[in-house]
């Protein structure tokens, strides 16, 4: 008797599924897509429709060659790929190859990888949906002809390699002007008055200032701070008011991949990858005792929604786990975040509330333990009831001067039980309890005015960025983590203590495209075009249409574009007051792929070019004699030889700090890993087997005597000195 076939995407899924369905079943992995557009050609004829081109991926023809067979050995055949747009795209592919040896193919979809939910999922197949595999055609051909046509003008106008997107540069873009706000922010100075007040019974109250003379003020000088300062020292001061009520905090819906992404950089400073990287591995089935189970739902979703079944059974899991109290008197469901979500999958949820992290910790790594501990926490949190506060506020009225002492208290946890999001601070005692009454003098123990200053707004970080991106309607789940982990592979943005920061190129970059293409990488044109998608998706619009009104205002600012490529290059050519040793023309700024360089104003007729002097030490080439130049390769900066290609000699960039390891005399030196991530390192790798991630400081630590000290960062941003070796901790000015 022939079995039936099932396809997936993922060879762990496959064991994790093959597990649920014993012998009836046959299952097999694609190892993602199987076709793709050409790497190295357009592959899109735009006189034909924007017809694609779709070649089989290079180590693919086993296997598409191996599921062709099993088809054709098969009673039926069904596909499981992922269930989104990309998931769909690849089962169409699959399907065109394999339906000349299977007429029975059917598309499955399956939101969790459990027992009952592949069951589920096998008892509602279906066709391929050819409105999804179009509208993940169009986002690829859109993506297609802007990475195609503007990254050519960018190798013509700064140098080969770099690269544009249709989504990537409008992230960019809102990271770029972050930047130019916080640097034409200007600063505003402006005072509080605090004051300390004392009841009869001894109690301190500490408050601010909030009006005088029933107004809302404004102190913007250390001299009318003072005068008011000296004022409210000659008032006598009541208890004006006093209000006590209870506020409601109602629990944050289950995560959708925005969400999460958020939370998890925000909490454990995952990047979005490495969050999307963990979140696959739990969805794909971890072992457990043994057995493979699929932990969390299908992790790329925009929607809130929570199936009934698991309301049903989380909120009889709080009930006995928590009591009635912490049981609302129905289930909860979360509205949409705005109209365009797709709604399509649920949240992200644990597939069986009652596998608690605590009870599968040994069978997790400590990564997926916390993001599992993070989606649990969060889901049945969801469905407890609200956080309860009282909050106090004492006003306290002299003269024309009104203070506020304000402060909550958590008097009924609900939801935080299980999951908080911040720290929640607590008061030891109402005021009820400590005695004050309204009516009751006040006596001022003190009044200190404080300066303050307006500040800028933050810079983005990972997870704020994309909460913006989410919000503003750019980009979808499948997306955000690929945005994001390109703009830094691009070294269009760098990251520092977890925020961004646009790079000098970045910044070149994106002034180069918003200017010369305004109309088309903005993010109002952006969120349209995902709408557009939406709308293919759902049927309501021809992808070939949608693609075509994208095209028109796209070309059009293209060429025009084109047309002031030589004067946007003379622009960035930055004239020098040096002069070329081989022919006396002026010296001008260019950019390589390693960053600013010298070079001859004449070239192409002299070609003479050099790296730009930045104060660095000089180095003498200890194989032929002449002087070497600071270069920056794949894994950082290096000295090379003047004389390249003659000599090939280099020397390591050292940072002029000793290695601190017992009997080695190398240097630590700045190195790169192969996806540019900044680590230091022995001169003398492989005999030193030395290295670190975070900056090594040249002193020597004052409790162990080890040779250097680390420079860290805690979590509210603050710097300090750490030992590697005896964990001791210092202020940074400590040396």
């Amino acid at each position: 008797m022939k079995k039936k076939l099932l396809i997936v995407e993922s060879p762990s899924k496959a064991r994790t599924i093959k597990k649920y369905l014993g012998s009836e079943f046959n299952v097999l992995a694609s190892v993602g897509h199987i076709k793709d557009l050409p790497e190295k050609e357009f592959g899109v004829d735009i006189a034909n429709d924007f017809k694609p081109k779709y070649v089989t991926i290079r180590g693919k023809r086993s296997v598409i060659k191996k599921l062709r067979e099993a088809a054709k050995a098969s009673e039926s055949v069904f596909l499981a790929t992922d269930p989104d747009r990309e998931g769909e795209a690849i089962a169409w592919h699959i399907s065109n190859e394999i339906k000349g040896n299977n007429q029975n193919v059917f598309r499955v979809l399956f939101n969790e990888i459990t027992k009952d939910g592949v069951r589920q999922g096998l008892k509602n197949p279906r066709g391929i949906d050819l409105n999804l595999v179009n509208a993940q055609q169009a986002r690829r051909v859109l993506d297609r002809i802007v990475g195609y046509q503007v990254s050519p003008f960018l190798w013509k106008t700064l140098y080969s390699g770099l690269s544009a997107g249709r989504v990537q540069s409008v992230a960019l873009r809102l990271i770029c002007e972050r930047e130019e706000e916080i640097e034409n922010f200007v600063s505003q100075e402006y005072w509080e008055i605090e004051a300390e007040f004392r009841t009869a019974d001894d109690i301190v109250l500490n408050t601010k200032l909030i009006k005088i003379g029933g107004k809302k003020f404004k102190i913007d000088n250390e001299a009318s701070a003072i005068e008011h300062v000296e004022k409210i020292k000659k008032e006598k001061f009541l208890i004006d008011s006093i209000e006590v009520k209870r506020l409601k905090r109602t629990p944050p819906a289950p995560f959708t991949t925005s969400t999460l992404q958020q939370e998890a950089t925000r909490k454990f400073h995952f990047s979005p990858s490495r969050t999307m990287k963990i979140a696959q591995e739990l969805y794909e089935g971890v072992d457990i005792g043994g057995s493979p189970v699929g932990l969390i739902t299908y992790m790329r979703t925009d929607s809130v929604r929570i199936a009934s079944e698991a309301v049903h059974r989380v909120r009889k899991f709080i009930e006995e786990n928590f009591g009635d109290n912490y049981l609302p008197k129905s289930g909860r469901q979360f509205k949409k975040s705005r109209p365009t979500v797709q709604d399509a999958h649920e949240a992200i949820r644990p597939t069986d509330v009652y596998r608690t992290p605590e009870s599968i910790k040994q069978y997790l790594t400590d990564e997926q333990y916390k993001l599992y501990s993070l989606i649990w926490s969060r889901f049945v949190g969801c469905q407890m009831t609200q956080a309860q506060y009282e909050q106090t506020v004492v006003d306290i009225k002299g003269g024309d001067y009104l203070f506020r002492y304000q402060k909550s208290e958590l008097v009924f946890d609900g939801y935080l039980r299980v999951y908080r999001e911040t720290r929640e601070e607590t008061l030891g005692r109402s005021i009820a309890e400590m005695g004050v009454k309204e009516g009751e003098k006040a006596i001022l123990e003190s009044v200190t005015p404080v300066q303050k200053f307006t500040e800028p707004p933050p810079r983005y970080t990972e997870g704020t960025l994309i909460r913006e991106l989410d919000n503003l309607g750019i980009g979808r789940p499948s997306t955000y983590a690929t945005i994001v982990s390109t703009i830094l592979q691009r070294r269009y943005v760098e990251k520092k203590k977890g925020v961004l920061f646009p790079t000098e190129l970045g910044r070149i970059v994106n002034n180069i495209l918003v200017n010369g293409m305004p109309e088309i990488f903005n993010v109002d044109f952006t969120a349209r075009m995902e709408e557009e998608l939406d709308h293919v998706e759902s049927g309501h619009k021809d992808w070939v249409g949608v693609v075509r009104e994208f095209y028109g205002p796209f070309k059009k600012a293209l060429d025009a574009l084109n047309e002031k490529r030589r004067e946007i290059k003379s622009e960035l050519q930055v004239s020098t007051d040096k002069r070329c040793e081989l022919c006396g023309a002026p010296m001008v700024i260019k950019w390589s792929r390693r960053g600013k360089f010298l070079a001859c104003s004449n070239f192409p007729r002299c070609k003479n070019a050099k790296p730009i002097s930045n104060g660095e030490e000089e180095k003498t080439c200890p194989v032929c004699g002449s002087k070497m130049v600071l270069r920056e390769g794949k894994y950082g900066k290096f000295w090379a030889c003047s004389r390249y290609p003659e000599c090939n000699a280099t020397l390591p960039y050292s940072l002029n700090i000793k290695c601190p390891e017992e009997g080695c005399d190398g240097e630590i030196i700045e190195r790169r890993t192969s996806k540019g991530r900044i680590f230091y390192g022995c001169s003398k790798y492989p005999d030193c087997k030395f290295s670190s991630w975070y900056e090594p400081f040249d002193m020597t630590c004052p409790n162990c005597g080890y040779g250097i000290l680390e420079k860290r960062n805690d979590r509210r941003g603050g710097s300090y000195l750490y030992c590697p070796k005896c964990k001791s901790k210092f202020n940074e000015d400590s040396g």
